[in-house]
């Protein structure tokens, strides 16, 4: 986890969304010097974050008219939207001059539209997804994927260092979702090509582990291949990061797809193999149980 120190200027801070990432990130930010507020639909997760020194508040109202920045970790694109511009939401209780830092996955077109509705109340809204799943949360190693306005980002910049350490400015407000959805979708094309190089070596008899370890020595060698690769080989698909949430994820890949008009066969690829992985039961499981269900055609689907 990073050493960075929060500046009075960005303090307090407010944490929203308080799951299997937005809790580790929470923890992250007191570590590193910040006083962190927070509210949750479910109390008992806000009340979890008490002996790490966060500040529970019963209603989101409360929380919004004591911080300074408003840290965000929402599921998805309805629950988000839900929350800024719902009734009692973030664009009706915000102070002028609120920070809004968005680590959730959801649609870019929103993303922009809801950034465009909080500079209308003076507040200012950066997108930063995140990569790294809950280890990356837990050691405050995530990479973080940035849209927003250049001097607002490098203001927040130690708020960010506190949970991630690699940080790309990637452009305007939006930019940072589009980031991800790119993110996901080489994820999703690399997990098909493991599970159809696996299933390929067992069809010629060849050890899939051995080709792991062949392929980490050479041009092939990834980070998904190490880790996830590993899990294939292992069967452990204890989640890291489920496959029902990449289901989302796929989801604004195959929309934003849609919109630029382009063709991708991997995009429709991915699509119909997670879908077919929740539809099993399997929504639950770690995302790398995606690469069996896309190599099923050739043989490479036994569980």
């Amino acid at each position: 986890m990073s050493s960075a120190t929060i500046p009075a200027a960005l303090q307090p801070v407010g944490c929203v969304g308080l799951g299997i990432m937005g809790a580790p990130m929470t923890r992250n930010l007191i570590a590193a010097g910040a006083e962190v507020h927070v509210w949750a639909r479910r109390p008992e997760q806000a009340r979890a974050l008490e002996p790490d020194g966060a500040r529970v508040h019963g209603d989101l109202a409360g929380l919004l008219a004591q911080v300074r920045v408003l840290v965000l970790n929402v599921s998805d694109t309805p629950d988000f939207a839900a929350l800024m511009e719902g009734p009692g939401g973030v664009l009706e209780h915000g102070r002028p001059g609120l920070i809004i830092i968005d680590h959730s996955t959801i649609e870019p077109v929103r993303s922009r539209e809801l950034a465009r509705a909080a500079a209308e109340r003076d507040m200012v809204f950066i997108d930063a997804p995140v990569s790294g799943g809950e280890p990356g949360a837990r050691a405050g190693t995530l990479s973080l994927m940035i849209g927003g306005p250049a001097a607002a980002v490098e203001q927040i910049r130690p708020l960010l260092e506190a949970v991630g350490s690699t940080l790309t400015h990637v452009g305007d407000s939006g930019a940072g979702q589009i980031a991800k959805a790119c993110n996901q979708l080489v994820v999703g094309e690399t997990l098909a090509a493991i599970g159809e190089a696996f299933a390929l070596a067992e069809g010629q008899g060849v050890d899939p582990a051995r080709i792991r370890e062949a392929l980490l020595g050479g041009f092939a060698g990834s980070r998904i291949l190490e880790v996830h690769g590993q899990r294939l080989l292992d069967g452990d698909f204890e989640p890291g990061f489920q496959l029902g949430l990449y289901q989302k994820d796929a989801g604004i890949v195959a929309e934003l797809a849609r919109r630029t008009g382009l063709e991708l066969d991997g995009v429709r690829r991915i699509g119909a193999a997670v879908d077919a992985a929740c539809a099993d039961g399997r929504g639950d499981a770690d995302v790398s149980l995606l690469a069996r269900y896309c190599a099923g055609s050739s043989g490479g689907r036994a569980e």
